[in-house]
């Protein structure tokens, strides 16, 4: 992904002064692995007192991954129109609400969210909703989705500040049941 003319994009940047630092072209069908090379190429070189913002990356694991390196900030569609599409965002991985196996499940969407939704609803009430092509639906899996969103990276900020982000990483990860990525390790 031409590191090198990332780098001397960079050095370009940081004599202009900018107040922050936008990194892009990483998120459209480009692969997970070549995203994460340039990341942790630049990571090195990153000023240290401005923001830095990597633009449309949004999966929980890809914004892990760009937080341990350096990144700060993330836009993406994805918790509303995942929402939009079913697909709910919970501590121990995704889910799609649409399946038939949640029409009668009592259970919130997940047991360890604080949201309005997961303390107020249940799977089956918001599948339901889902299959009868209520708003509703929509409104309460994207206010869901985003305060998962809301909620993971203020867990970030609060493990980074109390020194504890790997440790956070690797309980991420072995909630979700899946193996803590090389690069991490």
């Amino acid at each position: 992904m031409h590191n090198d003319l990332r780098l001397q994009s960079l050095e370009s940047l940081m004599n202009m002064n900018f107040s922050g630092l936008a990194v892009g072209g990483l998120s459209v069908g480009e692969p997970a692995e070549e995203r994460l090379d340039v990341l942790m190429h630049l990571k090195e070189h990153y000023p240290n007192d401005i923001p830095r913002y990597l633009m449309g990356v949004g999966r929980p694991e890809d914004i892990i991954d760009a937080v341990s390196c350096g990144i700060d900030m993330f836009d993406c569609v994805m918790p509303t129109r995942n929402a939009r599409n079913g697909q709910l965002f919970t501590s121990l991985g995704e889910i799609n609400i649409r399946n038939s196996k949640y029409r009668n499940d009592q259970d919130p969407i997940d047991k360890n969210c604080s949201c309005k939704v997961c303390q107020k609803y249940s799977k089956g009430y918001l599948n339901h909703l889902d299959k009868t092509n209520e708003i509703l639906a929509s409104i309460l899996l994207s206010y869901h989705n985003v305060y998962f969103y809301q909620n993971l990276m203020q867990n970030i900020r609060q493990s980074i500040q109390e020194n504890t982000f790997a440790n956070f990483i690797k309980e991420f990860y072995n909630m979700r049941g899946k193996d803590l990525p090389t690069h991490l390790v």
